[in-house]
């Protein structure tokens, strides 16, 4: 198939680019807009309590507090004194300036002595915005923050007082400007790390701007086809995702069009025209970036099980931008350099000579002849990382990951430093009856709560209009994005206020902190459904590249050990080094998508080229030594710029994206200078034919054409 593939491009190149580029135009231009949302708890299905507490209070409460997003100004004196009676009154006048800005988007502004810490050194205004995380409501609620900032800060000038706006809409404004920067700054250096690389690999500025110009038209073409799907199927994706899917389109499509020139450089130091070159190339490594792409792909689609919406969006989204990748890597990557020919490594001329035997010949000798040192070597290695996985925290604060030096997050720690964190996110209790409450009942129940440990204030009870529902907010003394605070609602408080229910009434928690109790349990439901079906998938795809059935079994179990590796060794360095008391909850699910489906990508290549020595006659041993010493310096240059995008993301400011960067990064190397380069020959060389029962994946090609001359030791030579 891919011999016909190869064939077909490399001998009409013109054709398959101008198709290639009229079909993306059409795409790109007719594409509808992408459909986003940044509100976790609306990724959450509706039988979770959380969602049934929302639902409630928006049908009993139709214009109560959960329509609205709390906006804080948090006002403190600039000397850091106490408020005085004087500086209560100004605060006052910017209320009623506010006020009469009539701002669109502000449904109400109020302070009171109430909203006065006891301290006195910081007191509040809340600005009610609509709620709301689609794109259209985000940009309407940012303007009116800027806004808000603009009134108060003339009201406030020679004052003597300072003031900060915080809250949702404050708070996704001023990381607006972050991200928007911080994703320059990745960008500019996954290019100029992707470009550097490969002049170092190839000597040659065509061959390092090749990826970066195919790539670029990729993502275009990438993002249409997901606007089209996702308008198709009612898709919304987290924007919060855009910096990671930029990275794996760069780092995948990087590795596919190295996997290309690799092979196209070595069939053209045999000697081969650049056309048949090509179509040798695509032959022999056509298979293996299918079977590789297969494997990412079924690992992302997967994610559709997931019952987190914002997981089932984000799997679509990968598998379509890989599918776009794959297709162009096969087809208008060989057309370009099918014209080009030996132009694509100018002003080089190393492609023309055999490299001298170097790291990677010593390396393959070592494990074809020691392979049992190599294994138990290698499988300690990602054993003693795997352990530290056991004590994965998961953190859901995204205030303490985003920068903390904008406007709103000074303002949120003025904030916690003299009023009770859990006033940023109340905890909202519903009591739902049949008919009018027995409001003694109700009463005694939020007694009940008042006594609950953890808890700091409860609003006594309001009823909707036919007292059917009463509403009781809760305010806890923890931040209500806490382990502690999601670990209270989640267990004790949950289980102590169903337990003591009214007679004959039903009890729902909701707000935010009740979502991430119910986020904390879907993410570890979703984690044991898409690991073992993603494995399964990526074990059937590896048994029909190879036609056997042991090997996909210890290729699985080697990417499975990488998985727990690599969560392992950020727990160590963020948890264990850095001292953080837990790590952003989507990691886990992050890690195996780009671990488990992106190293499988080495371990294809490498083990489909095992084979292919093995068919050239070569027994197991020779074949792991040859096998490293022609796959070897591939994996390593993929991974290494792989690795390198990724760890681009830990320069961003935000730590959920450093902990991804670096989590992801260490994964890719571990998946190819350990698993890759040791873990998977050695096991190979140990297992022999064995490796490719029940078929003959290793049977000796009758036309096979006679075996290049490899370089390897004198101590090889035993015959």
């Amino acid at each position: 198939m891919f011999g016909w593939l190869g064939r077909g491009v490399v001998r009409h190149p013109w054709w398959t680019i101008v198709a290639w580029l009229v079909a993306a135009t059409a795409l790109v231009v007719f594409a509808p807009k992408l459909t986003t949302k940044s509100d976790q708890q609306a990724f959450l299905p509706g039988k979770y309590e959380s969602v049934a507490a929302s639902k409630l209070a928006e049908k009993a409460f139709p214009s109560g507090d959960q329509k609205f997003s709390r906006e804080m100004v948090v006002v403190k004196r600039s000397d850091g004194g106490s408020l005085t009676t004087a500086d209560q009154q100004k605060i006052g006048e910017v209320v009623k300036a506010i006020q009469a800005k009539a701002i669109p988007q502000v449904q109400q502004v109020v302070t009171s002595p109430q909203m006065l810490s006891q301290n006195r050194k910081v007191q509040l205004i809340v600005v009610g915005l609509p709620n709301g995380f689609d794109s259209k409501t985000q940009t309407k609620n940012q303007d009116a923050v800027k806004q808000i900032r603009s009134v108060t800060a003339d009201q406030l000038k020679g004052s003597g007082l300072a003031y900060g706006v915080t809250g949702n809409f404050a708070s996704s404004l001023d990381n607006q400007k972050s991200q928007q920067q911080t994703m320059a700054l990745i960008g500019i250096a996954t290019i100029l790390l992707i470009i550097t690389l490969i002049v170092i690999i190839f000597r040659s500025p065509i061959a390092a701007l090749l990826p970066i110009i195919v790539i670029v038209l990729v993502s275009q073409v990438a993002n249409a086809v997901t606007a089209f799907i996702g308008k198709a199927f009612d898709l919304s994706f987290d924007e919060g995702f855009n910096t990671i899917i930029l990275v794996v389109l760069y780092g995948i499509g990087t590795d596919y069009i190295l996997f290309l020139l690799f092979r196209y450089r070595e069939r053209l130091r045999a000697g081969e025209d650049k056309k048949t070159a090509m179509i040798t190339s695509v032959e022999r490594v056509g298979e293996a970036i299918a079977s590789a792409a297969g494997a990412v792909i079924a690992a992302f689609i997967v994610l559709v099980l997931a019952s987190f919406k914002a997981f089932g969006a984000l799997g679509p989204q990968l598998a379509i931008a890989v599918g776009v990748m794959f297709i162009t890597s096969l087809t208008l990557v060989p057309a370009v350099v099918s014209l080009m020919g030996r132009v694509v490594f100018w002003p080089s001329k190393a492609w023309k000579k055999e490299p001298k035997p170097g790291l990677w010949v010593r390396v393959g000798n070592g494990v074809g002849r020691r392979p049992l040192v190599a294994a138990v070597a290698s499988g300690l290695v990602l054993a003693a990382l795997a352990a530290g996985a056991l004590a994965f925290k998961a953190d859901y604060d995204f205030q303490a990951a985003a920068p903390q030096n904008t406007e709103s997050a000074k303002a949120l720690k003025d904030f916690r430093a003299s009023l009770p964190s859990g006033l940023t996110a109340p905890t909202e209790v519903y009591v739902q009856g049949n008919g009018p409450l027995d409001k003694s009942a109700v009463q005694k129940f939020d007694q009940t709560l008042q006594g609950t440990k953890g808890v700091g204030q409860v609003s006594p009870p309001q009823y909707n209009a036919d007292q059917s529902v009463a509403k009781i907010t809760v305010i806890l003394k923890l931040n209500p994005n806490s382990n502690e605070a999601i670990s209270l609602v989640k267990g004790p408080f949950r289980d102590l206020a169903h337990q003591n229910a009214p007679p004959g009434t039903k009890v729902l928690v909701g707000g935010t902190t009740a979502a991430f109790a119910d986020i904390n349990e879907i993410n570890n439901r979703d984690l044991s459904v898409i690991l073992p079906v993603a494995v399964l998938l990526i074990g059937l795809i590896l048994a029909l590249l190879l036609r056997a059935l042991v090997a996909p079994v210890y290729l699985v179990i080697a990417v499975l050990l990488g998985f727990a590796a690599t969560l392992g060794a950020t727990v160590g360095l963020f948890q264990g080094i850095e001292g953080k008391g837990g790590l952003m909850f989507q990691l886990p699910i992050i890690l195996y998508l780009f671990v488990l489906a992106i190293g499988t990508d080495y371990n294809i290549l490498m083990i489909a080229r095992l084979r292919e020595e093995a068919r050239e006659g070569h027994e197991p041993r020779r074949a792991a030594a040859l096998g490293i010493q022609h796959a070897g310096p591939t994996v390593a240059a993929a991974g290494v710029i792989l690795a390198g995008t990724f760890g681009v993301l830990t320069l961003s400011p935000d730590s959920m994206s450093a902990e991804i960067g670096f989590g992801v990064a260490i994964g890719i190397l571990l998946s190819a200078f350990v698993m890759s380069a040791f873990f998977v020959p050695s096991i190979t060389a140990l297992m022999g034919h064995k490796a490719w029962w029940p078929g003959h994946g290793d049977a000796v090609r009758r036309t096979a054409e006679p075996p290049a001359m490899e370089p390897y030791d004198m101590a090889d030579r035993r015959g």
